[in-house]
């Protein structure tokens, strides 16, 4: 991969790193902020419900946090597009759509194909 291009998916990494912080910031702050009187037991539950669902998208952005971070360490020690399956580059195209990735599209299928039986 040419310098160039390393130098674009670093900067995708940490665009996407920084909006994921920024968010979990955002929601620390929505929620001590929030005036938690309700009167109305259906507005409590509503709120309760969409606290809950921010809540699962936070702990999925937080799991993503640590990979974004290891693509950031393999750009600097030059493994970055590597597949940690096969060895062989992982295309920009999926790149592109998960710059996080430590797999070619073959492996990962194996992988989850694997995942999926053993699940069974």
């Amino acid at each position: 991969m040419t310098e160039e291009r390393l130098l674009y998916f670093k900067t995708v990494l940490n665009k996407k790193l920084e909006s994921l912080l920024n968010e979990a910031l955002k929601t620390v702050d929505t929620m001590t902020k929030e005036d938690d009187n309700f009167p109305d037991p259906t507005d409590r539950a509503t709120l309760e419900s969409d606290r809950n669902f921010e809540l699962r998208i936070r702990d999925r952005e937080r799991k993503l946090i640590p990979k974004i971070e290891e693509a950031l360490k393999r750009i600097e020690n030059g493994t970055y597009g590597i597949c940690e399956g096969c060895s062989g580059e992982i295309s920009e195209k999926r790149l592109e759509s998960r710059p996080e990735a430590t797999m070619c599209i073959i492996c990962k299928t194996n992988a989850e194909e694997i995942e999926n039986r053993s699940n069974m």
